[in-house]
């Protein structure tokens, strides 16, 4: 059973061929019996999951359908549930019961989607590799010696390893298309505004967004759906209809208009991922769509855009952890500000620590016009360049990631270099556009992503394309030895 997707679970409970909770028996025992390999959980939900996989039975035994109905999914650790520890990969949170439901959490559980648990993260989902994450690095089951990608590692890594078969993710800058790349699945970032933002512990307010990590196109439509839409409580939640994302899955691709901008093949990516994006362009020529070379000019500019913004709204956001009101707090305090000074000293991790430092230099007086608002000028020109892009064509393909998974622990000496590891994905954060990763290939017996980008809220657009392709090659059904 641990080998069936989301939509083969969904046609399976139809069928009475097996109930949701003998399959959440059986992830359960996989996760318990493999997942020291991995380490790709914080924290397993047993009596949660199985109190939820019954009630779904019951639900189907009364009549009621659902694509979600029954399905064992995991959260990433930074999406609040209830009574459960949510620790969003840090000290800082280790001991920290959330009291409520995040919307996205609640919508699924609605849904009758089965929690299985709370999966691995880097620590306040600032990384991309899943190393710095306080309960130790998460292992990509393609090679146990390799980083998953991150900062949403645990969940990729774990449908990988076909421990379950979906997990929702954050990507603030590339954090569930990388991974996914690395791992070979499918992941999608949403439009910013499209995923309740509500009980999801925040890094950088302007950029993250949840969304589904699966093996399939078709899994990510069907998690999607049961994620998405309005929420009053977030602010940033646009009141925009969530259409019926599995509709157009078997659209013809006839006429699409697919733009390759010549940024994304510069010096930095690996000619053989090159090679394997240039195979994917020729499967989707196949199937009607025209490739247009494009620009995107201010590609450049992007990586030092993202990496004042993104610090400095972790360095507000992150301020509310101070050891008074929740969270890790020091011991024997001689006052206020040894209280401050060492709960956060002691709970944030080195990655952690050194964005906050860049983001506060970056807001402070005398630096703020210099640094800060430069970047989001920058924001705006990269912006500019999808927009008159997405004039000329319908959707923009390229690398997801210019290098395959390195090896754990190869770039802690020089974080710059990890950095660059987003180069392809960042743009779609800083202007807010859906992003989708999907299996291409090997290179050196690692997977690899082609990334699709699409103008707002055409996510749609984006599964059609990748479901389509996924029907004429078959990276996305191939899975890790040993697993």
């Amino acid at each position: 059973m641990h080998q069936l997707t989301l939509a083969e679970i969904a046609r399976g409970l139809a069928d009475k061929k097996f109930s949701s909770e003998e399959l959440t028996k059986t992830l359960l025992a996989r996760i318990a019996q493999l997942d020291p390999q991995l380490n790709s959980f914080i924290t397993l939900t047993e009596d949660l999951a199985l109190e939820q996989a019954k009630a779904a039975d019951a639900r189907r035994a009364n009549g009621e359908t659902g694509a979600l109905l029954g399905a064992p999914i995991g959260h990433k650790d930074l999406f609040c549930t209830l009574g459960v520890r949510t620790s969003c990969g840090s000290k800082m949170l280790d001991n920290f019961k959330a009291p409520y439901d995040a919307t996205v959490v609640a919508k699924l559980a609605a849904a009758g989607a089965v929690t299985l648990g709370k999966t691995n993260m880097d620590e306040f989902a600032m990384g991309s590799a899943n190393e710095s994450s306080y309960y130790g690095a998460v292992k990509n089951p393609w090679n146990l010696e390799h980083v998953p990608g991150g900062s949403s590692g645990g969940s990729a890594a774990a449908v990988a390893a076909r421990l379950l078969p979906a997990a929702t993710g954050t990507d603030t800058g590339g954090s569930i298309r990388q991974p996914a790349a690395l791992t070979n699945l499918t992941g999608l970032k949403p439009t910013y505004g499209r995923v309740s933002r509500w009980g999801m512990i925040a890094y950088a307010s302007s950029l993250d967004q949840g969304g589904p990590l699966a093996r399939t196109a078709e899994d990510c439509a069907i998690l999607l759906q049961g994620m998405a839409g309005f929420d009053p409580q977030d602010s940033t939640s646009i009141d925009e209809p969530v259409p019926d994302f599995s509709a157009n899955l078997n659209g013809s691709l006839q006429g699409l208009r697919i733009g390759v901008p010549k940024e994304f093949f510069s010096e930095g990516l690996d000619a053989r991922i090159a090679e394997l994006v240039h195979n994917s362009i020729k499967v989707l020529e196949k199937l009607g769509a025209v490739i247009k070379p494009i620009s995107l000019p201010n590609m450049q500019h992007a990586i030092p855009a993202y990496y004042v913004i993104a610090p400095a709204e972790a360095s507000s956001n992150l301020s509310r952890f101070d050891g008074v009101r929740f969270g890790h707090r020091c011991e024997d305090p001689k006052d206020l500000t040894d209280l401050y000074k060492r709960s956060r000293a002691e709970g944030f991790g080195p990655e952690v620590q050194r964005r906050i430092l860049v983001g506060a230099y970056a807001l402070s007086a005398g630096y703020y016009d210099a640094y800060y608002l430069q970047a989001q000028k920058i924001r705006r020109l990269i912006k500019n360049d999808f927009m008159t892009a997405f004039n000329e064509v319908d959707i923009i393909l390229g690398p997801t990631t210019p290098n395959p998974a390195w090896k754990i622990g190869a770039k802690n000496s020089d974080p710059v270099s990890a950095y660059l590891e987003d180069v392809y994905t960042i743009t779609a954060n800083l202007a807010g556009l859906p992003g989708l990763s999907m299996p291409a290939g090997f290179v050196d017996g690692l997977p690899v992503g082609v990334q699709l980008l699409a103008p707002y809220f055409q996510e749609g657009r984006l599964l059609n394309v990748a479901h389509q392709y996924q029907l004429n090659t078959d990276w996305h059904t191939r899975s890790p030895a040993g697993f």
